[in-house]
């Protein structure tokens, strides 16, 4: 008998994700101009063929989104801003989004996983805290209801990350007929770290991913992390075989790295930051990163400057190219720690630079070709986060660097568990053996440094993003 809720038209697939494949920006003039995004969910949904009948739920983030839910009188947003796929986009009350997108989800839930809390003074989970959840059990509703009345019988549902962790309960409980996948992108908290949350939260947080057939993780150490913690606050043997736990590591898109990075666009952005370089066959730290708490930006810089220290005769013989775009700067957080990584640099460049060199070459401005240019130029890429679910970052320099570079890397990346062999492996937090990994690094013989690049490229693009989403689909039988 089919569901009551069950669309005659609906999709056959659906994807559940906080950000949509397409963002608007409301002119002056009153008109919308649609900007389209990349990334593994739309390469994704590509792979499966326009004739798969699939849509994206999806939230609005600003007011040219809003404007474009309006024009589209709620329903689906018109197929040539959106590149032919079907979006559903929820215009979900701004402060309720606010609460949940910024009070609880990248304040709170990002926190714990990230393990970013300074315990003494944070978290307070207060009545705020209590009035916030609120919203984030609404916007979760949001994406259920609207993901319900969206599947056609029998759908195969893929709702993605943090910011949905309550929808998989909250639509299996309205379409029970339907099969649900979540995937979650961060790292999974430990359960000392995770019951921080108040009990009844962190339950219903585990319960709502639980609502799902298949719950996934880019690791398999976050994986054995949420098991651990449904044992540790719902109860041994739970999850039980409703369940199914699994791993899917999201790798890099080769074909379209080693493509765009060779368009004439990042060649002038080479020849630009060799000029910022300069010095004739002067090497180069590369990090790209978006300035978030978590990358460990000023430690990375931190370790460079003890390099200087130590190792006084890679003086004026390296460069540090620093790119640190700014992220979620509506937070007061993330603004001071955007203004550290800028002091330290200046520090830096003023106590160690002279008229011909620049220790640091720092860019805060975000600028993919030049992202790309830099990954070609790397002779030394640093990855160094506290802590990352994957860091594609660590994946995509070894497919686009030019002459093989080695790659510096976090223990705590996700990305360690299938590059660390062929890496030099590090310590986050140990300023002094970050040093030493980057002056190993620059030290490291050319056949050796192309042998291990080849490697750690091949080992980035064993799960392309097409297929990586294709599995998710697979697992429930889609």
């Amino acid at each position: 008998m089919a569901s009551p809720m069950a669309s005659t038209d609906g999709a056959e697939v659906l994807v559940a994700s906080n950000r949509g494949p397409v963002s608007y920006d409301l002119r002056e003039d009153g008109s919308l101009h649609a900007r389209r995004g990349g990334g593994g969910l739309v390469s994704g949904l590509s792979a499966i063929g326009p004739d798969a009948n699939a849509v994206w739920v999806c939230a609005a983030l600003g007011d040219g989104d809003r404007e474009a839910v309006r024009r589209a009188g709620g329903g689906r947003l018109p197929a040539e801003d959106t590149g032919g796929q079907q979006v559903r986009m929820l215009d979900i009350d701004a402060d309720v989004f606010s609460d949940a997108y910024n009070g609880i989800a990248n304040s709170v839930l990002w926190f714990v996983h990230h393990m970013l809390y300074q315990t003494p003074l944070e978290p307070v989970l207060d009545a705020e805290f209590r009035r916030q959840w609120a919203s984030y059990q609404a916007y979760n509703r949001a994406f259920a209801e609207a993901l319900a009345q969206e599947a056609a019988e029998g759908a195969v549902v893929v709702i993605q990350d943090y910011h949905l962790a309550l929808a998989p309960r909250m639509l299996r409980r309205l379409r029970p007929d339907l099969r649900i996948g979540h995937f979650s992108h961060t790292p999974w908290a430990p359960p000392d770290y995770f019951r921080l949350l108040p009990d009844d939260i962190a339950a219903e947080l585990l319960s709502g991913i639980l609502g799902a057939d298949h719950a996934a993780f880019l690791t398999r150490r976050w994986a054995d992390a949420f098991v651990a913690c449904c044992h540790a606050v719902l109860g041994p043997g739970i999850p039980s075989g409703e369940t199914r736990i699994g791993v899917h590591g999201l790798g890099a898109d080769a074909d379209f790295l080693r493509k765009r990075s060779h368009e004439p666009d990042v060649d002038e952005r080479m020849r630009a930051l060799r000029e910022e370089i300069g010095g004739e066959g002067r090497r180069t730290i590369v990090r790209v990163d978006r300035t978030e708490l978590s990358k460990n930006i000023v430690r990375g810089l931190l370790a460079y400057r003890q390099l200087l220290d130590d190792h006084p005769e890679w003086r004026e013989r390296v460069v540090h190219v620093a790119f640190a775009y700014p992220s979620r700067q509506d937070l007061a957080v993330y603004r001071d720690y955007t203004a550290e990584v800028r002091r330290v640099a200046d520090e830096i460049n003023a106590a160690y630079g002279t008229a011909g060199w620049t220790p640091v070459v720092l860019h805060v401005k975000d600028d993919f070709a030049r992202s790309l240019a830099a990954y070609r130029l790397a002779d030394v890429a640093l990855v160094n986060p506290i802590r990352d679910g994957m860091n594609l970052v660590a994946k995509e320099i070894p497919v686009v660097s030019d002459e093989g570079c080695v790659l510096v890397l976090s223990r705590e990346a996700g990305a360690y568990e299938e590059l660390g062999e062929d890496a030099v492996v590090v310590n986050p937090y140990d300023i002094g053996g970050t040093a030493e990994a980057l002056a190993l690094a620059l030290a490291m013989p050319a056949e050796e440094r192309a042998e291990r690049c080849k490697r750690l490229a091949a080992a980035a693009t064993a799960l392309s993003p097409a297929a990586w989403f294709l599995e998710q689909v697979e697992a429930l039988g889609g």
